[in-house]
């Protein structure tokens, strides 16, 4: 979109809170943004604004329509970006991550439920608990609920028919007594399903429904005199004071809360945001979420949208969230505090120091992984920062025009794989469509027949495009790489020579960089190599056609006579200074007399 497309747009653009979409050419939407006016939030995208980051320049150029929704209020409009972010996933939106699976804990909707660990949720109407970053405390669980519940482990279809058919008999975990025979009919499902309840409780980490729970039992059994049954639900409920004295009591007065902080990475572009949910005093989960900021890098809009998706990841229903800065909730029946004394604050402490941990252990990563790279791989990394580019510049082609006051014109077109020439690849073009001195059709022309053959020939596209010129000369580049509608899926830059200015398309401001930069000197090079190629090649045309002139005025000297001549004495200098013989062996005593008579008189 341009600013006269901005213009249009203007006077129907509301006050009023809601959400907004960038909508690229072919129906993909870009970016999904939220505003209290939306009339404001859109105009910020569009004027002289030198602080916009490249890529929000990028992105609104890449868009042809704007499209919004009005909402109620900001709350209404933050709910409806985070659904429509989850649903389309925006290329330019915050985004998760991905990192490696963890485990759930699952309660399998069927008869006689089964607890089982998965790594996937899937829409089944099962129960799904988790996830657990930290198997040892997942496998904790899973032995306690094992001790307090005996539950089936057999994957046997337990349906009333089967089991009235007795179509199954016990096995060894019915000896061993980890199970008590639901599938030959020893434990009604009503029975079993009672306890299965008890571990949705445990899983939630509400225990002490668990322990009063057993404590009832107990005192049933009590009173009917079996003892024994009594004896047993008593060591089940020491397991439960075992298993909450391992967790992190935070304090008895502080029941269900969230617990939310944030860690920003600049340089990585990267967030983390940690998460504790503490039930009943105790913190029974904690996650890190790392979050790819791309263009949304405000603290409050990143927390916000971790809080909305770690709140649903884990199914919490705590009315309390407690955060590091304020924020307006986006539920009704959702209070968010900021705790400045107490307890709370040392639970917010505590967060705040795992998050500022995570952050610490990816940057130590990030440098490992770094000092393992290669020279090459590491050059690499950083044109791809310093240029704000999507992926590694592995594929860099470069394009230099020359000709002498028009005559002869000529371009070259020179590539770089892995930062390196790849002299193989190099190309020359004669500029067939231009007359006289015009940098700018000649690029123009040079670049839409390049990257027309290598799309007829489906060839890989480079990754960066460099032009050597400025603006003019870039803006001729982007007109053919527009009409060949690959504008938006390569990087093309100008490098002007006076300054060494980095310019991008339809950006009036170039960036420059450090002389000292590996970036810079990578564009250089590959500029440089460009102009030698060119100019290099229109000597060679100015030789041969200087050549030709000459030999063909002679009398009785065609064409392929004189490619005969230069092809064996190299050039006509090296022919004048050669003997009647050497002629006469080569082209016959005719030819000879009319060049010795020529040299001669000339």
């Amino acid at each position: 979109m341009t600013t006269a497309d901005y213009q249009i747009l203007l006077p129907s653009l509301p006050e009023h809170p809601g959400i907004y979409r960038f909508i690229a050419v072919d129906e993909e939407i870009l970016y999904i943004g939220k505003a209290k006016s939306l009339k404001k939030r859109i105009a910020s995208y569009f004027g002289e604004k030198k602080d916009m980051r490249r890529k929000t320049r990028m992105m609104v150029r890449t868009a042809v329509r704007l499209e919004y929704t009005i909402v109620d209020t900001e709350q209404d409009a933050l709910l409806l970006e985070a659904t429509l972010i989850k649903k389309h996933q925006p290329r330019y939106n915050v985004a998760l991550k991905h990192s490696r699976p963890y485990p759930y804990i699952c309660i399998k909707k069927e008869p006689f439920p089964r607890v089982m660990t998965v790594y996937k949720v899937e829409q089944d109407g099962s129960r799904y608990f988790g996830p657990y970053p930290s198997r040892s405390r997942m496998y904790t669980i899973i032995d306690l609920i094992k001790q307090l519940f005996k539950l089936r482990t057999c994957s046997l279809n337990l349906s009333k028919n089967n089991i009235e058919q007795h179509k199954f008999k016990v096995c060894l975990e019915y000896h061993i007594k980890n199970c008590l025979g639901p599938c030959v009919g020893l434990e009604t499902e009503e029975e079993y399903n009672t306890k299965v309840e008890q571990v949705a409780n445990i899983l939630k980490g509400q225990l002490s429904s668990v322990k009063r729970f057993l404590k009832e039992q107990m005192s049933i059994f009590a009173e009917k005199m079996e003892f024994e049954k009594a004896a047993e639900i008593k060591v089940q409920l020491d397991a439960i004071e075992k298993y909450q004295g391992r967790s992190t009591v935070v304090h008895a007065n502080i029941r269900d809360v969230d617990v939310f902080t944030i860690a920003t990475d600049p340089d990585a572009e990267m967030a983390y945001v940690n998460y504790l949910k503490v039930v009943e005093g105790s913190i029974i989960n904690t996650y890190t979420l790392e979050l790819v900021q791309n263009l949304d890098s405000e603290k409050e809009d990143l927390l916000l949208y971790a809080i909305q998706v770690l709140r649903e990841k884990f199914q919490s229903i705590s009315h309390e969230v407690l955060i590091p800065f304020e924020l307006a909730s986006p539920w009704p029946d959702v209070k968010f505090s900021v705790p400045q004394i107490g307890d709370k604050k040392k639970l917010m402490e505590l967060s705040e120091k795992n998050a500022a941990y995570f952050l610490e252990q990816q940057q130590k990563q990030a440098l490992a992984r770094q000092e393992k790279k290669t020279q090459t791989e590491q050059i690499l990394e950083l044109m791809k920062k310093d240029l704000q580019l999507d992926e590694l510049p592995i594929h860099i082609e470069c394009f230099d025009n020359s000709n002498l006051q028009g005559t002869n014109p000529v371009s070259s077109c020179v590539v770089f794989k892995n930062a390196k020439p790849a002299k193989r690849d190099y190309r020359h073009y004669h500029v067939k469509t231009v007359e006289g001195p015009n940098d700018f059709a000649s690029m123009e022309e040079v670049v839409l027949r390049r990257y027309r053959r290598l799309l007829d020939e489906a060839t890989p596209l480079p990754q960066l495009i460099i032009i050597d010129g400025g603006k003019g000369q870039l803006s001729a580049a982007c007109n053919s790489l527009k009409a060949l509608g690959i504008f938006d899926r390569v990087t093309v830059i100008g490098i002007a020579k006076r300054l060494e200015e980095i310019f991008f398309p339809d950006d009036p401001v170039p960036i420059l960089l450090s002389k000292k930069s590996h970036t810079l000197k990578i564009i250089q090079q590959a500029r440089d190599e460009a102009h030698r190629f060119a100019i290099s090649f229109h000597r060679d045309i100015r030789s041969k056609n200087f050549a030709k002139t000459e030999l063909n005025s002679i009398p009785g000297i065609g064409e392929k006579t004189a490619q005969k001549l230069l092809s064996h004495f190299g050039s006509v200098k090296k022919i004048k200074e050669s003997t009647r013989e050497e002629i006469e062996s080569l082209a016959g005593e005719k030819i000879a007399n009319s060049l010795i008579e020529y040299f001669n008189t000339y």
